[in-house]
């Protein structure tokens, strides 16, 4: 079988075209045109086309950043964390599987999923958990209510002193969801502000998910409209699509109001979930991650993935993978923590694993070489549709074959690396996509 093409990938006529009227089109619409000027038409005088600088980038950053440990206690813990096709990086995150002194059985874990700008989501990560401890609401007698008031506290003050820094320092722009875990010797406290998420898997099926703050949920709805603001296109006032955060300053100068009555709250929604023998591992994951996969579906392709990796940060690191290949445009960053009662490792799933692998390497080197007898040229694009059409058994259950096709194509030679616009991504995720459904 050839393999000469290998690198860049030419994507075919049709979709060159296709891609350059959609620039056309998505760029008049982010002007504020009804269709734009006509090709070649130039601006009227003194007219200039303001230049807006995209979130995205040309092509992903696909280093990852990869973080493993454990506690004494039997926890285990892997962050896998990627740039993508954002323009910056502005996810951060803890990881602290034991707190020390009396709490030295307790462990402390949080993503934050910054947004317009990193910085917020930096000192929160730096200054959060510190607030929560100086409560004082934490000790070995383990009292659910205290403890979930020192951990609403812990985010009231970290969101005080946040703005106190920022008027000082001149930088009131900018804010950060958070999604945290603190875990005792007998409870799992979650800790959610804005839509970031955590999800515990029990027995092999999803026991709690946090629930997403989106400003058009009734109740985060009626609070923002409480404080003067309105929700349009999704957003608080057309622009931010989070209605809980910390920072996000501009939002949060309504008189007469509380802090936790303005427009964006910084107060978490904080539950309690007993700790059982049947906890296999809990999953900490910003929006990049949710964006693209069910709580089901990841619950599922997790539990198949603790089967044959004993490397969690290998999991993260295809999880992260699998929310690229499904058309993830954000930072991506997860934490995955695993309780003793976690999946092992398993000889039969192995030997499932690699008949899947060297099945798929058949498939696609068919593939290619019908295209190529054909005399159709074989590109990646070609190879991908008609993969994702043809029945494949003993595929991931909830990551299909997004999350295995690549491997086979980097056995033939073909880099994985993903080249082009982000147009050029949208449309080829959207063709595969609707290809597998």
């Amino acid at each position: 079988m050839r393999t000469s093409r290998k690198g860049s990938v030419e994507m075919p006529g049709f979709m060159r075209q296709l891609v350059k009227e959609t620039e056309k089109r998505v760029s008049s619409f982010f002007k504020g045109g009804r269709g734009g000027a006509a090709e070649g038409e130039q601006p009227a005088d003194g007219e200039r086309e303001e230049v807006i600088p995209s979130p995205y980038l040309d092509r992903p950053v696909l280093d990852k950043l990869t973080e493993e440990g454990c506690a004494r206690w039997g926890l285990t813990y892997a962050l896998g964390s990627m740039q993508g096709w954002r323009a910056h990086m502005e996810d951060f995150h803890n990881c602290v599987p034991q707190l020390g002194g009396e709490l030295a059985d307790w462990s402390f874990f949080a993503v934050f999923d910054g947004h317009a700008g990193s910085t917020v989501a930096q000192y929160c990560s730096q200054h959060l958990l510190g607030q929560v401890l100086a409560t004082g609401g934490m000790g070995p007698e383990d009292d659910p209510e205290r403890v979930k008031g020192a951990i609403t506290e812990g985010f009231l003050q970290t969101d005080k002193h946040l703005h106190s820094v920022a008027r000082r320092e001149g930088w009131e722009r900018g804010g950060t969801t958070v999604v945290a875990a603190l875990i005792s010797p007998y409870y799992i406290y979650f800790a959610n502000c804005g839509d970031s998420r955590a999800m515990l898997c029990r027995s092999s099926q999803v026991c709690f998910s946090t629930e997403d703050h989106k400003p058009y949920c009734p109740l985060e709805k009626e609070r923002i409209e409480s404080a003067g603001g309105s929700v349009s296109i999704q957003r608080i006032n057309g622009s931010l699509a989070v209605s809980r955060a910390l920072g996000d300053f501009s939002y949060k100068g309504a008189e007469n109001r509380t802090a936790t009555q303005q427009m964006v709250s910084p107060e978490p929604e904080v539950c309690v979930v007993q700790r059982s023998p049947a906890d296999e591992f809990l999953v900490l994951a910003c929006d990049g991650v949710w964006d693209t996969i069910s709580n089901e579906d990841l619950c599922a392709f997790i539990h198949n993935r603790l089967s044959v990796c004993t490397d969690l940060r290998d999991v993260c690191t295809q999880v992260i993978d699998l929310c690229l290949y499904k058309g993830s445009l954000d930072n991506i960053s997860i934490i995955l923590l695993c309780f003793p009662g976690a999946p092992q490792l398993s000889a039969e799933a192995l030997h499932q694993e690699a008949e899947l692998e060297d099945l798929l390497e058949s498939k696609v080197a068919e593939i290619y070489d019908e295209l190529s007898i054909r005399e159709e040229e074989p590109d990646l694009l070609s190879v991908l549709t008609v993969l994702a059409s043809t029945d494949i058994p003993g595929l991931p259950p909830g990551g299909g074959i997004q999350s295995k096709a690549w491997e086979a194509l980097e056995k033939l030679g073909w880099s994985p690396r993903i080249h082009g616009r982000t147009v050029i991504h949208i449309i080829i995720k959207t063709v595969f996509f609707m290809c597998a459904l």
